[in-house]
């Protein structure tokens, strides 16, 4: 019900690109000016080890634009060195994210396809004298490598021969040792101020296998080594990273000079953090593992398949990653902005529908007996080409229990009694009475319908100041609907007191499950159509959905209701 994914290129506002260029670009720009590079070749280097984020989204959408920006290319390389957590169903997802945002990569490579150059390559700094084989133990390895104010500690076998090097480094590869016996490290400088110089492992013993070489390799290379190196193998020029690589860049330039080869330039940029959210890998896996949520795809979690589970389009999330833009300095951004974005794309092509979800029976005593008129709807008025439906109209109605009050202030401008508001799309009605049960609820509000303001009739000047929805009882559908908001009530879940965990925030109302009275034209929604609830919010038809038989998932109110609760202190 919504409009088809746009191509992220098809935009006629953008601002020239002299006028708008973010610190990356300017660096980009001028190493093209400079001929330092000819071109530019980017890459999104994802380990399939989970599903990505909406913080990969930012990377995906950065990587992919520049390269797109500049007549380069981008490819798609999956850092996959470390088997014990990799899998197959990750590097599916991530290829099925990535179309889904509108993006596509020139070239797809694995890490693993480079593991016989990266071996030799090793084996030529062994040559050099820039790399070893170390015996000692992970916990005596941490243990030497000193602090951030004190120097570390040569391994005790920092000096052997080139040739016992060689040696050692060509059992290890053939599976002659256990794991954690032997590492291979580069040997740099273990007094440096920066940790990562501090004689890095190259190598590590890993009896795993892997899901593309099966069981040929017992020793997988780190990701700082393999990292540098592939994207020199592709012959990457930009190769864009997170702040938290900024203190290795040093060791991505050391090994690209050592080895004397193709020498990308690497920029960091902020990761995204966002409040109400948590964005470690390990940290969703764990709410996955441990069933806080129903898998990866479920709708409170920052993963794009969960956001597209939950409405979201893939022009709200493009317009979101180019609204915050790139920065140099790590900051969190309000997850309002997410919010508004799918708000703001939604309002232009979701078509609107009514539903009532809390409902309380209306009768118009002077409608016609058994009479049914079809009134005419507007699909979406953001968009004329969506035309308009017919909506059946009777003399019992459904309409929501909060838009009826017995007794209401004088600004009160829905329906009260002694009161008039137009229905939708129908006529002005007028309350005269209500049906009450024994214990004095409401559960039958009467009206009378005026028959010079139904819709067509052109014979009333007659004014309303309230309007409200409705559904024809006669008609409605009852239909499941999952009512998602924020998994965390906590703006900083990761900010815990000592003995707390990002756990002790999570809402205990971030899923309801009700249903409500929808008008007949929502049973043919099919999964992944997206539409307007008039008044309420905008739903997505889960996968979980039959035909005949939708389930709708909120995506979002069509407000910012937590911002209207935290000013009432009602949010922790």
């Amino acid at each position: 019900m919504s409009a088809a994914p746009s191509d992220p290129a098809d935009r006629s506002d953008e601002t020239p690109a002299a006028e708008r260029l973010n610190f990356i670009e300017v660096a980009i720009q001028k190493d093209l000016e400079s001929g330092r590079f000819s071109g530019v070749q980017t890459r999104f280097p994802p380990e399939p080890n989970g599903y990505l984020h909406i913080g990969h989204a930012k990377s995906i959408c950065l990587n992919f634009s520049l390269a797109k920006k500049y007549n380069g290319a981008c490819n798609l390389r999956f850092d996959d060195t470390n088997p014990s957590k990799e899998e197959t169903e990750y590097v599916d997802s991530i290829k099925d994210d990535i179309r889904w945002l509108g993006f596509n990569w020139d070239n797809l490579h694995f890490a693993s396809d480079y593991f016989d150059q990266l071996y030799e390559w090793a084996v030529q700094l062994i040559r050099s004298g820039d790399a070893y084989v170390c015996d000692l133990d992970s916990e005596q390895t941490r243990l030497y490598r000193g602090t951030v104010t004190e120097p570390g500690k040569n391994s005790p076998t920092r000096d052997r021969s080139v040739e016992e090097n060689l040696d050692l480094f060509a059992r290890m590869k053939a599976g002659e040792f256990p794991e954690g016996s032997h590492t291979l490290r580069a040997k740099i400088d273990m007094a440096s101020p920066n940790l990562n110089l501090r004689d890095p492992v190259m190598y590590r013993i890993m009896k795993a296998h892997h899901h593309r070489t099966g069981d040929t390799w017992k020793i997988y290379p780190m990701y700082d080594w393999a990292h540098g190196e592939s994207d020199s193998l592709e012959k990457i020029t930009f190769s864009i990273c997170t702040l938290e690589f900024e203190n290795h860049r040093p060791l991505y330039d050391w090994f690209c000079k050592k080895l004397e080869i193709h020498h990308p330039r690497q920029i960091e940029f902020a990761r995204l953090n966002m409040t109400y959210t948590v964005m470690s890998k390990r940290k969703l896996l764990d709410l996955v593992t441990a069933k806080h949520v129903s898998g990866w795809d479920d709708p409170r979690l920052p993963t794009i398949v969960g956001l597209r589970r939950r409405g979201y389009t893939p022009e709200s999330i493009r317009d979101f990653c180019e609204d915050i833009g790139v920065a140099k300095f790590n900051s969190t951004i309000d997850v309002v902005k997410l919010e508004n974005a799918v708000r703001t794309h939604l309002n232009k092509v979701a078509e609107r529908r009514m539903a009532v979800l809390d409902p309380v029976k209306l009768t118009l005593t002077n409608w016609p007996e058994g009479k049914v008129e079809m009134m005419e709807a507007v699909n979406n008025p953001e968009d004329p080409a969506a035309g308009t439906r017919q909506v059946p109209f009777s003399g019992t109605l459904y309409i929501e229990r909060e838009d009826f009050r017995e007794e209401a202030p004088r600004k009160y401008f829905r329906l009260k009694k002694g009161g008039a508001v137009r229905l939708r799309y129908a006529c002005i009605i007028d309350c005269h009475d209500v049906v009450k049960d024994e214990a004095g609820n409401v559960v039958e509000i009467l009206c009378t319908y005026d028959e010079d303001t139904l819709s067509g009739a052109g014979k009333s000047d007659r004014k309303c100041k309230g309007t409200i929805h409705w559904v024809s009882a006669e008609h409605a559908a009852e239909v499941p609907l999952r009512l998602y908001d924020r998994l965390f009530s906590d703006e900083k879940p990761e900010s815990v007191k000592d003995g707390g965990s990002y756990l002790d925030s999570l809402n205990p109302d971030s899923l309801q499950e009700t249903t409500a009275m929808v008008e007949p034209a929502l049973l043919d929604a099919e999964v992944g159509d997206r539409v307007q609830f008039e008044r309420t919010g905008y739903f997505c038809v889960d996968p979980d959905s039959v035909p005949g038989k939708p389930v709708f998932n909120r995506t979002v109110g069509l407000r910012d209701s937590w911002g209207k609760m935290e000013a009432k202190g009602k949010v922790n």
